[in-house]
């Protein structure tokens, strides 16, 4: 049986010709390839928005008041500040001239925990001139 294309005794050719299957192929392939549609890859991100800066309290230059409520909330003159805050504030203070007094109110109900911690950051700050007020109220709990 003879299996090339020279074949002059008129066998029937065993060869199957590939060459219009392999175009088929590849016409489909491009056509399949222009038909994607485009992958977008998108990340979400929650971006910040731009707000204006909350002004800070605004310093008292002859006193502040420091208190702390019974909900353990920091306040200075009144608005609650974080402990970061509060530093930057006493910061501030202990920089202007003459040095404006510090009264610290802590409640009666606060834990001393929340006291303790603003006392640490007042001693880290150097405040100068600072006064307890309220030890009054002291008197009626024990």
């Amino acid at each position: 049986m003879q299996t090339t294309s020279d074949n002059s005794s008129g066998e029937p050719m065993l060869d199957v010709n590939v060459t219009p299957l392999i175009d088929v192929m590849l016409v489909l392939l491009i056509m399949f390839i222009i038909t994607i549609p485009i992958q977008t890859h998108a990340v979400k991100l929650d971006l910040p928005v731009n707000q204006p800066q909350n002004t800070p309290p605004p310093i008292n230059p002859v006193k502040n008041v420091l208190s702390i409520n019974a909900q353990d909330q920091v306040l200075w003159n009144g608005q609650p500040v974080s402990m970061v805050q509060l530093r930057s504030y006493l910061d501030t203070t202990q920089q202007m001239n003459p040095i404006p007094e510090l009264h610290l109110q802590p409640d009666a109900t606060a834990r001393y925990e929340i006291v303790d911690q603003v006392l640490a950051v007042t001693k880290k700050a150097h405040v100068q001139k600072m006064g307890f007020v309220g030890n009054e109220y002291y008197m009626n709990i024990f």
